[in-house]
């Protein structure tokens, strides 16, 4: 059965549904699209025109969360655990990572150095959160990597390149949730959701928002810690 994973290299919930591909060893056809330009073939599969889509069997499924789930019922290992409670809490976990998405989508479209760091402050609350919610690690339940760490991998990857700009502060104090960081980007399946030049697609992207971190972004960047 042909799978094929409709992608935007920079979009977030394109590598979520990539991890959990990699994560159940399912061979599969990246196809990338320019979202500025959608071909006709792509809205006729994606009602909201957005990716990632899933095309599988000639059927198609769409909106992340719901791929990632359609994948864990349909292919081994599970990534969700077998108990109906913790099945329930990943899963209320797990929209915290679309909220944390849209509060880094206004840190990069803040307008001015107050707004940004007001954006970082708050992002910083939400990792506290986060890091009460954590355990001894190295994954979000344990040691065993679930449905919870494909959807965080993502946002944490935004903070390489955020790192590399200055020092926003917004993961500063949090022992677990750095360690959890560290350890999803060690994870094979995380490394290989995005390619090599992500990095330099994701300054490129921040560089021409026009915003007080677009201002940051043409400075040299400083070494990451």
């Amino acid at each position: 059965m042909e799978t094929i994973l409709v992608s935007h290299p920079l979009c977030p919930y394109v590598q979520r549904a990539a991890i959990v591909l990699a994560e159940k060893g399912v061979a599969y056809e990246r196809r990338d699209i320019d979202l500025s330009a959608k071909p006709d073939w792509f809205l006729a599969v994606s009602p909201l025109g957005k990716t990632p889509v899933l095309l599988t069997g000639g059927a198609a499924v769409f909106e992340s969360a719901v791929i990632c789930e359609y994948l864990d019922e349909t292919h081994a290992p599970r990534l969700h655990p077998s108990d109906a409670l913790l099945r329930a809490q990943q899963r209320s976990w797990m929209e915290f990572g679309p909220a944390l998405l849209n509060l880094i989508g206004g840190f990069y479209n803040a307008a001015d150095q107050r707004a940004l760091a007001a954006k970082a402050a708050e992002i910083h609350a939400r990792f506290e959160q986060l890091e009460a919610a954590l355990g001894e690690g190295p994954y979000f339940m344990g040691c065993q990597f679930g449905m919870v760490d494909a959807a965080f991998a993502p946002v944490f990857r935004y903070f390489d390149v955020f790192d590399a700009i200055a020092d926003f502060g917004m993961l500063a104090g949090l022992p677990r949730t750095a360690a959890w960081r560290t350890a999803l980007a060690a994870r094979p399946s995380v490394r290989q959701a995005v390619s090599a030049d992500y990095p330099d697609l994701l300054r490129a992207f921040l560089r021409k928002r026009g915003t007080a971190l677009s201002a940051l972004c043409v400075k040299a960047p400083r070494q990451a810690a």
